[in-house]
């Protein structure tokens, strides 16, 4: 890839935009001010640049002079050729430039938006401790995300990891959409592989191949969505060193995007190590182990498999990850919850009620939620949710009667993504009529005795 500043001749009106080394990304649509993304990547700003607004016809000429560049170009320069091409869109790598074209249907208006990699720091100048040092040499070894917000430098910090193993010897590839870090020529980047060129590509290919070369270690940038997480997974388990670049506010919630994607009980083979960046500084890193205990704050008779996030270097459990029938549980160390707000007397409680009402009621009762000790969130399918309120919300009264709990019911795609149950979109219409005539009334009165006889034992059992 190429260095910054080096890329084949631009049109004159968008090089004087990028005269000013500071200067990070450029914002170009039809009839409006032109904007630039400037400062060092610990201070970056916005500013409205004082020219006179690019109108259509221009936008769309500088986007065919920079089509005809990269068509000239491609032969002599492997830094340039076109990453995507889409109707209403187009994504083109032009030396150290990475450029989104967008045209209606697709926007509103024609724009570009032209990206450009700071200067590219090595990782001794992030003044990393000797323990981080030898925890990211050791990185072959391991499955590892490196998190943050868009712009905080993760990017240019997973270019820094690699560029540092490659001069240690490591034989290092790159798995990329679009191939943008900056890294030496000698590590070669892989894009999505299509198994046609009229086929979309896939990195489940691109991995396959690489399955092959035989890498010491692979740079995944950009895993985002479930398939790649996949990808992630199938890599680790392999026993590929990866480290993947993922979006999120903070290293938590960068866990948290992989629950729901992979099987929980994999989930620190797969996952060992996350280090979250901000305005390009490392702020924290966690590590994931597995151990056989009760969840904190439980009895000992619940013990199960629980994964321990432990903050590092110092090795303090911050969190514990750990299913609790078919509902996974993210709390505290010192017992509190985090993320689903319920302490785990009340996941207890949750999960009693849940298979409570799922054998009293014949439906999926995907996620109970408790609100403090007086209100519960219950999330079943849309079609079963006319079963739980019942005519003029009669099943809904009784039940907060019976368990002195206001009830609200909720549909299971107001879930969080891990909580959500997958949607099949395969499902004929006809499946979903004949699911909600099930629901309905009918079916509900053909139950009612068996309802109510169940309820009584309950209460008998209480007394």
């Amino acid at each position: 890839m190429a260095k910054f500043g080096d890329h084949p001749p631009i049109p004159d009106s968008l090089e004087d935009l990028l005269k000013d080394n500071t200067v990070s990304t450029v914002f170009l649509k039809s009839d409006c001010p032109p904007r630039v993304k400037r400062g060092h990547i610990t201070e970056l700003e916005v500013v409205e640049l004082d020219i006179e607004p690019f109108n259509r016809s221009k936008i769309e000429g500088i986007s065919d002079e920079l089509s005809i560049s990269v068509e000239q170009n491609n032969e002599i320069r492997s830094d340039c050729f076109v990453e995507i091409d889409r109707h209403g869109c187009k994504v083109l790598q032009v030396g150290d430039l990475r450029i989104t074209i967008s045209w209606p249907p697709f926007s509103d208006g024609w724009e570009i938006i032209v990206v450009r990699p700071v200067a590219q720091p090595s990782l001794e100048e992030y003044n990393l401790d000797e323990n981080l040092l030898n925890l990211i040499a050791d990185l072959q070894n391991q499955g590892t995300l490196v998190s943050g917000m868009p712009g905080s430098g993760k990017s240019t910090l997973a270019s820094a990891i690699a560029h540092w193993l490659d001069g240690k010897g490591a034989i290092v590839k790159t798995m990329e959409s679009p191939r943008d870090l900056q890294l030496p020529q000698r590590v070669t980047q892989y894009a999505p592989l299509a198994e046609d060129e009229h086929s979309r590509g896939s990195m489940e290919l691109t991995a396959d191949i690489l399955f092959l070369a035989r890498p010491d270690f692979i740079v995944f940038d950009e895993v985002r969505k479930t398939k790649d997480f996949e990808v992630f997974g199938d890599c680790r388990l392999a026993g590929l060193g990866l480290l993947g670049v993922t979006h999120s506010a903070s290293a938590l919630e960068a866990i948290q995007r992989m629950i729901g994607r992979v099987e929980l009980g994999i989930l620190a083979q797969i996952l060992t190590t996350v280090i979250h960046v901000e305005k390009g500084k490392i702020s924290e890193v966690l590590q994931l182990g597995m151990a056989v205990k009760a969840p904190t704050g439980m009895q000992a008779d619940l013990a199960r498999p629980v994964i321990q996030v432990k903050r590092y270097p110092d090795g303090k459990v911050l969190h514990e990850i750990f299913s609790f029938g078919e509902q996974i549980c993210i709390v505290d160390a010192d017992g509190s919850a985090s993320g689903d707000d319920m302490s785990p007397v009340q996941l207890l409680a949750a999960a009693q009620l849940k298979n409570q009402l799922s054998d009293d009621y014949g439906i999926k009762v995907h996620h109970v939620k408790f609100s403090g000790n007086v209100s519960a969130e219950i999330f079943v399918d849309e079609s079963a949710i006319g079963v739980l309120v019942g005519q003029g919300g009669s099943t809904v009264k009784a039940l907060e009667q019976e368990y002195e709990v206001k009830f609200n019911i909720k549909s299971a795609r107001e879930l969080p993504r891990g909580f959500r149950p997958p949607e099949d979109r395969y499902r004929s219409s006809w499946d979903l009529q004949t699911e909600r005539s099930v629901g309905g009334r009918a079916w509900e009165d053909s139950y009612s005795k068996g309802k109510k006889e169940r309820r009584a034992k309950r209460k008998g059992r209480r007394r």
